[in-house]
């Protein structure tokens, strides 16, 4: 390819689909699976590692929902999706919550005000919870039944791990917090839940189980990471440059690329490529671990250590449970597979 030929823009660490469709940056399509999970389902979860593509399925959710057909312009969803009916959103994510320093309870009742004030409503009720539910029935009664997306659901437990007494106290919040869309169900249209970790139905998941899981199985295997035939369509200038550079063609360059970024399974069939490794990958043009490079939580090392978990490779486990665990009890097993440390290879 020509040197000085414009390449469309890499969006690395952009979970906005607005931004990234208006900025004309790399999409690959998912929106046959959000087609799928809108129209077969009310009430999802999903766990998937950190820089997967979380947040920017949350947010195209979010925009499908809002009736922003403009932004689906030529996406495989575009003349699937009845345009005309539009849905209040309450959009909550952890992210970018200052609850460390707020503390949680602050953080929830500032969440639930920020969204208050998109919807127009006025909320009266005292207790994080019951303002919740408020928020809930007011916008239901404005603007029609709510879709509640909330992205990193379990960022204010995961990031307490290494402090227990910590954790158990932001557990029990949220779990006053999420019981809501359990009790509510007749103000809500939709719920989509994400976040790192499955914690055990003993703990927050009694306020949840009535989701469908979709983290494991060949259903929604490839809803995030880019498959083999994504990633040759999508970045068929890149590999064409990348290749260039590094004095390669594009098989060999592929091959290489398998080897370092394809390994991550939800099924024990499919196998996807790590956006971030990826993106990554095709801005520097290095193979390196980019996806590892984010940092390892200190207290997932530590627990490997003393449980002596030493031996990573082609080791044999029942999956029963193999999926969940609970802070009082964590698993280094499940923990390391939650956190994209260990795949499925078989079921």
């Amino acid at each position: 390819m020509n040197d000085k030929e414009i390449l469309k823009g890499l969006p690395i660490g952009i979970h906005d689909f607005r931004r990234l469709r208006e900025k004309d940056y790399i999409y690959v399509d998912k929106t046959k699976f959000v087609f799928d999970i809108t129209t077969q389902g009310l009430y999802y979860f999903l766990i998937r590692p950190r820089r997967f593509g979380k947040s920017l399925l949350v947010s195209t959710l979010k925009e499908l929902f809002l009736g922003s057909k403009e932004l689906f312009k030529g996406l495989w969803i575009e003349d699937k999706w009845d345009w005309s009916k539009k849905s209040p959103v309450i959009h909550i994510t952890f992210a970018g919550t200052d609850y460390p320093q707020l503390g949680l309870e602050k953080a929830l009742y500032q969440i639930i005000e920020d969204n208050a004030v998109l919807q127009g409503v006025t909320l009266t009720k005292e207790g994080y919870a019951s303002r919740f539910t408020e928020l809930l029935e007011k916008t239901h009664a404005k603007s029609g039944k709510v879709v509640v997306l909330i992205d990193e659901y379990d960022k204010p437990i995961v990031d307490y791990l290494d402090n227990i007494e910590k954790a158990e106290i932001n557990r029990e919040m949220l779990k006053n917090f999420y019981i809501t869309l359990k009790i509510h169900q007749e103000h809500l249209n939709f719920v989509f839940l994400t976040g790192i970790s499955r914690f055990s139905k003993v703990s927050i998941f009694s306020a949840l189980n009535h989701l469908d899981d979709i983290s494991t199985g060949n259903q929604y295997a490839t809803l995030l990471g880019y498959t083999q035939e994504e990633l040759e369509i999508n970045f068929k200038e890149y590999l064409s440059k990348v290749a260039g550079k590094n004095g390669c063609d594009i098989p060999t360059l592929l091959a290489d690329m398998k080897k370092w970024y394809n390994g991550y399974s939800w099924d024990g069939n499919t196998a996807v490529y790590n956006p971030f490794s990826v993106l990554n990958f095709f801005s520097k043009g290095e193979f390196k671990g980019y996806w590892a490079a984010t940092g390892t939580p200190e207290f997932v090392a530590k627990l490997a250590r003393e449980q002596q978990f030493v031996e990573m490779d082609d080791f044999e486990t029942r999956f029963e449970g193999f999926d969940t665990y609970d802070i009082d009890n964590l698993n280094i097993q499940a923990l390391l597979f939650q956190t994209g440390y260990l795949t499925i290879k078989h079921y």
